[in-house]
C-alpha cells in the first residue's frame, strides 16, 4: 500500500486526477449496478425494504451529482467552477424559497438575495477576496435583508420571514460558495492543486453519508431525534464518521496534509456535513415535505437540495478550518 501511494504521489497532477476520477466513477458504477441487480432479484419486498431502496437511490443520485460537480469543476478551472456553483446556488436557493411560502412584501429582499448578494459572493470568491467573502452575507447581508423587508411596510411575522430568507442565503449561497474557494487556496508547495482539496472534501463527505445511511438500516439503532429522522442514530453516525475519517487518511497524498491532519480534517468535514443533513431534514419536516423534490408539495422543486445539502454545511467548516490551522492567506 505504501509503495502504491508513493507511486501515485510521483505522478503529475493531471494523471493523479485521472486516477482519482476513474477509481471514483468505477466504484460508483459497481455500487449502482449492484443495487440494480438487487432490486431486480427481489420480487416480493416489504414496504420497509421498498423505502430503503428508494432512499438508496436518492443517496446514490446525490453522490453521483457531487462527483460530477467535482469533475466538471476541475475541468472548468476556478472561473468555470465559480460560475457553475453560482448557478447551483441560484437553483438551490430557488428550491428552498418555494418551501418557505413568502409574501409579496418579501420580493425586495428576494431580489437583493438572488441578484445582488449571490453574484457578489461568487465574484469575491473568484477574485480570492476571501476575507470579504467571509463576512459579506453573515454581516452585510444580514443587515440589508431586513432593511429591504422593512421598507415594504409589512410587519406580519416580520422576524420569521426574514430569518427564513437569511437562513436560505447562508446555506444555499454562503455555504456552497466555499467549494470553488477551496480550489483557489494556495498552500506553499501545493500551488495550482486546490482542486484536490475540493475532491478530498466531496469524497470523504460522500463516503460518510453512504456508510451512515447503510448502517442506519442494518445496525440496531435508537433514533436520537425521532420526530425529525427515524434513521439518524449515534451508532450509525459514528460508523459514518469512522469511514469518512479513514477515507481521508488514505487520501492524504492528494492534499498538503500529513496522515493525522488529513484524518482530522476529514472528520471535521464529515461531522459538519452529516449533522447539517439532519438540520435540513428538520427544515423539511417543518415545511411538511418528505424530501425537497416532492413535487406534490413544492412547485418546481427537483430535489437539488437533497443532493447538495451536506456539502453546503461541510464546505465552509472545512475551508475555514484549513485556512485557520495552516494560516493560508489566499
Amino acid at each position: 500500500m505504501i509503495e502504491f501511494i508513493q507511486t501515485l504521489k510521483a505522478l503529475d497532477a493531471s494523471r493523479q486526477v485521472a486516477v482519482l476520477f476513474v477509481g471514483l466513477f468505477g466504484a460508483l458504477t459497481l455500487i449502482s449496478a449492484g443495487g440494480l441487480v438487487y432490486s431486480m432479484s427481489s420480487h416480493q419486498r416489504s414496504s420497509y425494504a421498498e423505502d430503503n431502496w428508494r432512499q438508496f437511490k436518492r443517496d446514490m443520485k446525490a453522490i453521483w451529482v457531487g462527483s460530477a460537480i467535482a469533475w466538471v469543476a476541475w475541468l472548468s478551472g476556478h472561473i468555470g467552477a465559480s460560475i457553475l456553483l453560482g448557478l447551483l446556488s441560484f437553483y438551490a436557493l430557488r428550491e428552498y424559497i418555494t418551501l418557505m411560502h413568502t409574501r409579496r412584501a418579501d420580493h425586495r429582499s428576494l431580489i437583493l438575495a438572488f441578484f445582488v448578494l449571490l453574484p457578489l459572493q461568487y465574484v469575491l470568491v473568484a477574485t480570492r477576496n476571501f476575507d470579504l467573502a467571509s463576512v459579506l452575507i453573515p454581516v452585510y447581508g444580514f443587515v440589508a435583508i431586513p432593511v429591504a423587508s422593512a421598507l415594504s411596510d409589512d410587519p406580519h411575522r416580520f422576524l420569521e420571514r426574514n430569518a427564513k430568507i437569511q437562513w436560505g442565503i447562508m446555506v444555499c449561497v454562503y455555504g456552497l460558495s466555499h467549494l470553488p474557494a477551496l480550489m483557489l487556496l494556495q498552500f506553499p508547495g501545493f500551488e495550482g492543486r486546490g482542486a484536490f482539496l475540493f475532491f478530498f472534501m466531496v469524497l470523504v463527505v460522500g463516503v460518510a453519508q453512504i456508510v451512515q445511511e447503510v448502517a442506519s438500516r442494518t445496525v440496531r439503532r435508537r433514533p436520537v431525534a425521532r420526530r425529525i429522522s427515524r434513521s439518524f442514530s449515534l451508532r450509525a453516525w459514528w460508523l459514518g464518521q469512522l469511514a469518512g475519517g479513514l477515507c481521508g487518511a488514505l487520501l492524504y497524498w492528494i492534499t498538503p496534509f500529513k496522515v493525522g491532519q488529513a484524518l482530522c480534517m476529514a472528520l471535521l468535514a464529515t461531522s459538519a456535513g452529516t449533522l447539517g443533513g439532519l438540520v435540513m431534514k428538520a427544515l423539511k419536516r417543518d415545511g411538511g415535505v418528505i424530501y425537497w423534490g416532492n413535487r406534490s408539495s413544492i412547485t418546481g422543486a427537483v430535489g437539488l437540495l437533497d443532493r447538495i445539502a451536506v456539502l453546503c454545511f461541510a464546505a465552509p467548516v472545512f475551508f475555514h478550518s484549513v485556512r485557520w490551522y495552516f494560516k493560508v492567506s489566499t
